[in-house]
């Protein structure tokens, strides 16, 4: 896992195109929240999600392998079990990074990514972390645990 400053301000600078897998359409969702933070910020959010035809404005994808054009960062919110298959898809489609949410944790995953070259960040929030090295920590949400990939109890 890389998490240092310095490569996680790389990632955000480099990866623009965002594929969030797990994305939920319910603006009260963790999922939904941190991608409408990242498309107000620039960033080109992919939904992936087949329950869903479109959300935040974007065609929604059933899958990685779906998406027509390149992604630069693979998001995933979902549960550390459907997580290895997904990094597998990850690498199929040639994605530069792969983020793992705040309370993920998958090695195999890592593992996975990292052995294809691939940056591999986990437990750690793609919105936090913006906020926290550009400059948006007046954004709500930041330390209140709005925002984990765990759906609430």
């Amino acid at each position: 896992m890389q998490d240092d400053i310095p490569t996680l301000r790389r990632i955000l600078k480099q990866c623009r195109t965002i594929a969030v897998v797990g994305l939920s359409a319910e603006w009260h969702r963790p999922s939904f929240f941190a991608a409408k933070y990242l498309q107000d910020h620039g960033y080109r959010v992919v939904p992936v999600n087949p329950k869903y035809p479109q959300i935040l404005g974007e065609t929604s994808y059933a899958r990685l392998e779906d998406i027509p054009f390149p992604v630069d960062m693979v998001d995933v919110f979902r549960k550390e079990a459907d997580i290895p298959p997904i990094a597998q898809s990850a690498v199929a489609i040639g994605a530069k990074c792969f983020w793992q949410q705040l309370g993920l944790r998958s090695e195999a995953a890592d593992r996975t990514v990292t052995a294809a070259g691939m940056d591999s960040v986990w437990d750690r929030c793609v919105k936090i972390e913006h906020a926290r090295l550009f400059g948006g920590l007046n954004w709500a949400g930041v330390n209140t645990r709005i925002i984990s990939a765990h759906r609430p109890q």
